[in-house]
C-alpha cells in the first residue's frame, strides 16, 4: 500500500481529533506529506473516523492528483496541499473544528501572544479573512495567514495547524485549543488578559524551536 504509515498515522490522528473534542461528526481533516514521495496522505469526505481505516485515506500527488484510493478526498485537499506546495517545514496539517478556536474565528479576532504556551504556533495566530469552504480562496488565505506561523484561525470556520510531523501540528492544534478557551474565559470578564512583552514572547519562541517547532520559520 502506497503511503502506508502516513495512511495510518491519518486514521489515528482523526480518531484522536474526535475523541479530544477537537471536531464532531466527519468535520475537520487530517493530511501527511511524504517528503520522499512527494506524495500526501489525506483523510476522506464524509467517512465516520471510527470505521475508517487506512485503505480508505487517500493518497494525492503534489499537484493534487489522486495517486490511491477509491474515495473522495476530504473537500479541502487544495488547503492541505498549497502548504506542501510552498512550506518545506510542514509535512503535516490539521483542520480541526473545536469550540473555542472556532468562537475566536466566528468572532474575527487574533490570538494574542498573552500566555506563554500559545508561542508554540508563533508570535500570535492570526484570524484570516473568510472563503467558502473547500475553495482555492480559502486556501491561499490560510497560506497567507500562517506565514510566520504554524496556525491560522479560518475566519466563521474553524482552526488549521502545520508542522513537521503530525505529532506536532496535532498538539499545536490542543495548545492553540486551549489557549482560544483561556483567553475567551479572561474577555468574559470585560478585561483583556495580560500579555507577554516582546523578551517573553521570543524566550518562549526560542523555547519551542529547540523542542522541534518551527514556528513557521
Amino acid at each position: 500500500m502506497i503511503l502506508a504509515q502516513e495512511r495510518e498515522a491519518v486514521v489515528r490522528f482523526c480518531r484522536e481529533m474526535l475523541a479530544e473534542n477537537l471536531t464532531t461528526g466527519t468535520g475537520g481533516n487530517i493530511s501527511v506529506f511524504s517528503p520522499e514521495e512527494k506524495y500526501f496522505a489525506i483523510s476522506p469526505s464524509g467517512k465516520d473516523y471510527r470505521t475508517m481505516v487506512p485503505e480508505d485515506v487517500i493518497v494525492l500527488d503534489l499537484n493534487l492528483n489522486t495517486i490511491d484510493g477509491s474515495l473522495k478526498p476530504s473537500s479541502e485537499f487544495a488547503m492541505h496541499g498549497i502548504f506542501y506546495q510552498n512550506r518545506s517545514d510542514v509535512n503535516a496539517v490539521v483542520h480541526t473544528h473545536s469550540l473555542y478556536a472556532t468562537a475566536m474565528a466566528c468572532l474575527g479576532w487574533t490570538l494574542p501572544p498573552f500566555y506563554y504556551l500559545n508561542m508554540i504556533a508563533g508570535t500570535d495566530v492570526i484570524c484570516c479573512p473568510y472563503a467558502r469552504y473547500g475553495t482555492k480562496e480559502l486556501a491561499q488565505f490560510a497560506l497567507k495567514g500562517m506565514e510566520n506561523r504554524n496556525a491560522v484561525l479560518l475566519s466563521n470556520h474553524g482552526l488549521l495547524t502545520g508542522s513537521k510531523t503530525i505529532e506536532k501540528a496535532f498538539n499545536i492544534a490542543q495548545i492553540i485549543e486551549k489557549a482560544c478557551q483561556i483567553y475567551l474565559t479572561c474577555k468574559s470578564t470585560g478585561v483583556e488578559p495580560n500579555r507577554l512583552n516582546n523578551i517573553q514572547v521570543d524566550e518562549m519562541l526560542e523555547v519551542f524551536r529547540n523542542r522541534g517547532y518551527s514556528n513557521g520559520h
